[in-house]
């Protein structure tokens, strides 16, 4: 389950957002359990990108192993 302040990636392209897979984000809200806000940063801080977003529309980003229940 996503949450606030979790590192996502777009899983597809969004040409009307300028915003293309693979761009990574970060989610500021959660509106319902699979709809967010992220915000799109870039390398100095300056948001380029503020989307309402769906979960089939992003994956998660995990920097550490995963237990194995997750």
């Amino acid at each position: 389950m996503m949450k606030l302040l979790d590192v996502v990636a777009l899983t597809e392209n969004l040409p009307d957002f300028n915003l293309h897979k693979g761009q990574v984000g970060t989610i500021i809200e959660v509106y319902e359990p699979d709809v967010f806000e992220v915000e799109f940063v870039d390398l100095q801080g300056k948001t380029y990108a503020l989307e309402t977003l769906r979960v089939n529309q992003v994956m998660q980003l995990h920097y550490q192993p995963l237990s194995q229940t997750a």
